[in-house]
């Protein structure tokens, strides 16, 4: 959506490259020693663009339409690195709708601070979600099509931010391809959808993001053999959600992969080899 937004105004983007070791020293340089590693490995992404663009795009995202609201590290992100990098400059976008800051009004605002017309910024948002719709669609039917073969599956649940990431998701979905796993993803089916069906396993649980991740969990539960919850080092938010899903879902297969600094990827292979044998197990001995 954020590319196709820039281009359509006539700005080229700049993005940075796939997490590896050096993104992550970086950040960690540069962040206290409570931030989650995510949060480490995106001042270590805002670091390597300092002196490769002109401008940094930082999306400032706090609540929405329904007054849920996002973790604390999305709405303080954007004082974070103004504080920590003085030297470089930035652009954002400010959704907040507590605050009347709409999803169309805050790319409205980055737009005229661009010296876009309104005309030019009303079509450059219209192709943006276009983009991001299409995106989502083909995204779905790859995903029905692996949920549908008979083959071993495993909802990965966790946040996109994780589950993309070169340094931090992709050694996962690697490994559990390799065992001959479909891997189904959380983050794919309607977000609006997920929220909904989350109150089916918890009325209380209050982050946005973490909402639809136990909507998933829900939506998913009778198609999977196992779900396994990718999450990052301290995050608080994911903490409470690994021990709400874990209390509430007795008769699913559920391990947590905790990702810190200092992770390494052979004895994340040997977790998801053990848990890849437990859930052929059972699903043979229920086959029987």
């Amino acid at each position: 959506m954020w590319q196709s937004f820039f281009k359509s105004l006539g700005f080229e983007t700049v993005v940075s490259p796939n997490t590896n070791k050096n993104i992550l020293d970086m950040g960690i340089n540069s962040s206290i020693d409570e931030s989650c590693t995510s949060a480490k490995v995106y001042m270590g992404h805002v670091e390597w663009l300092i002196d490769k663009c002109d401008f940094i795009f930082i999306p400032r995202v706090v609540s929405y339409e329904d007054s849920d609201v996002t973790c604390t590290k999305f709405y303080g992100i954007l004082d974070i690195v103004r504080a920590t990098f003085p030297q470089a400059k930035f652009i954002h976008i400010n959704i907040d709708y507590d605050e009347k800051n709409t999803t169309w009004l805050a790319y409205k605002r980055l737009g005229l601070e661009l010296g876009a017309k309104l005309p030019e910024i009303k079509n450059a948002y219209a192709k943006a979600n276009k983009a991001l719709e299409s995106f989502e669609i083909e995204l779905i039917s790859k995903q029905e099509t692996l949920i549908n073969e008979d083959k071993l599956k495993v909802l990965l649940v966790a946040h996109p931010y994780n589950i993309y990431d070169k340094l931090i998701g992709e050694p996962v979905i690697k490994s559990l391809k390799e065992f001959d796993v479909n891997v189904i993803f959380s983050d794919i089916p309607d977000g609006a959808e997920m929220r909904k069906l989350s109150k089916n396993i918890s009325r209380s649980m209050y982050w946005r993001f973490n909402k639809e991740l136990v909507g998933s969990v829900d939506y998913y539960k009778d198609k999977v053999d196992g779900v396994i919850i990718l999450t990052t080092f301290p995050c608080g938010p994911d903490s409470l959600m690994i021990e709400l899903l874990i209390r509430k879902l007795k008769n699913l297969p559920i391990t947590t992969l905790i990702v810190d600094n200092n992770f390494g990827e052979a004895g994340l292979q040997t977790r998801i080899e053990s848990f890849v044998d437990i859930l052929e197990a059972r699903k043979g001995s229920l086959n029987v």
